[in-house]
């Protein structure tokens, strides 16, 4: 497994190498669209409190869900019937907390999906119906409203002596366009002087790399307040949304900063195409001691009143592995020379952990290392 680890690991980092020494420059661009977002352009989390009804016999046991037995009451009540005084005691019924994002720009009776979870003792949610359940943001006002029948997509089965049998997550599931959008967020971006466009990787050079391409098309719109953030401001004759639907295409050679991402938990080793050491030299090498154990049974000769004993009998051995020359790498390496010699070394990805943080340590690294 580790062998197949390294394998892939070196065939990655050399198409990265070539890829970084000898493709063009375009390449290497990517649209504004794709490394920035708008900001105030999102989704907006929804949250409600309803009722799954129709489950056979899976629901909450209202002795042990007093919320699900109070809940059923008030909307039992909404319609006339009173059973506050009667011994219910059905398992058809269960509390659920329904979730959903509400899309930007979403308009009154466009349809998003919802999420149910259930809140009390309920085994499953399978075949039931989600009732008429509002769906609120942050600020407390209602956005969606909820209903249908909710697909797990999980199987579940219990036979009568205990055993059972289930697959996936039967307490939670979803319905596929479950709630219609009742309320717009109200952000107009057409009516907007300005916007401010975040890129998600935060970097002063690609920031100023995304002003300086905007502006080349459209002067004086763009403008770098720092490494995150790009404001834009609408030309005379142009809306902020037709102004966004040109920039957003536009293609930006994107810079990042130098760095080593180290998985040591799956021995994974990502780094980038700025990755620079200075000379250093490197050796690897590994030593093995093995300890072997073969017990045998001393038999004594017969009629000489002697013992059957077990005799230990110890083998060690200690193996140095050899053969590897130390390395030296020149200052100013590339990616591609550090990959070729740890390539050399033959060295595995968790040797080569070990490697690249000693590197570090030396001050011979220039770059970051961030350890998962």
């Amino acid at each position: 497994m580790v062998r197949t680890i390294a394998r892939l690991l070196s065939s990655l980092c050399l198409a990265l190498a070539v890829a970084g020494l000898g493709a063009l420059p375009a390449s290497a661009q990517s649209r504004i669209k794709d490394i920035a977002a708008i900001e105030g352009v999102r989704t907006n989390q929804l949250i409600g409190y309803g009722l799954v009804v129709g489950l056979n016999g899976t629901g909450d046991s209202l002795r042990n869900s007093p919320f699900t037995r109070q809940s059923l009451e008030t909307m039992l009540e909404r319609h006339g019937v009173n059973i506050r005084d009667a011994n219910a005691n059905t398992r058809n019924v269960a509390a659920v907390i329904v979730t959903a994002e509400l899309p930007p720009f979403a308009t009154p009776g466009s349809r998003i999906d919802v999420t149910v979870s259930t809140m009390g003792d309920a085994r499953s949610l399978m075949g039931g119906t989600l009732l008429v359940t509002g769906l609120a943001g942050a600020d407390g006002e209602i956005y969606a409203v909820a209903q249908g029948t909710v697909q797990t997509g999980a199987v579940s089965a219990q036979g009568a002596s205990g055993s059972s049998v289930t697959r996936g997550v039967p307490t939670s599931g979803r319905i596929a366009s479950g709630a219609s959008v009742e309320r717009e967020t109200g952000f107009r971006l057409a009516s907007m002087p300005e916007v401010r466009l975040s890129l998600r990787n935060p970097d002063f050079t690609t920031a100023q790399r995304v002003a300086a391409t905007i502006n080349q098309v459209y002067p004086g719109t763009a403008r770098a307040e720092n490494g995150t953030v790009i404001a834009l401001r609408a030309p005379a004759g142009m809306d902020m949304a037709s102004l966004i639907t040109r920039v957003e295409n536009l293609s930006v050679q994107v810079d990042a900063p130098a760095r080593v991402i180290i998985d040591e938990v799956n021995g994974v080793i990502v780094m980038g195409e700025m990755v620079r050491i200075s000379t250093v030299a490197i050796a690897q090498g590994n030593l093995t001691v093995t300890v072997q154990e073969n017990p045998y049974v001393s038999q004594p000769a017969p009629f000489s009143q002697g013992q059957t004993v077990v005799v230990p009998d110890s083998q060690v051995s200690i193996e140095e592995e050899r053969g590897r020359q130390m390395r030296i790498l020149s200052g100013g390496s590339s990616l591609a020379t550090l990959v070729e010699g740890l390539n050399a070394l033959g060295v595995s990805p968790r040797d080569m952990i070990s490697i690249l943080q000693a590197i570090r340590a030396a001050g011979a690294l220039q770059a970051e290392i961030e350890v998962m």
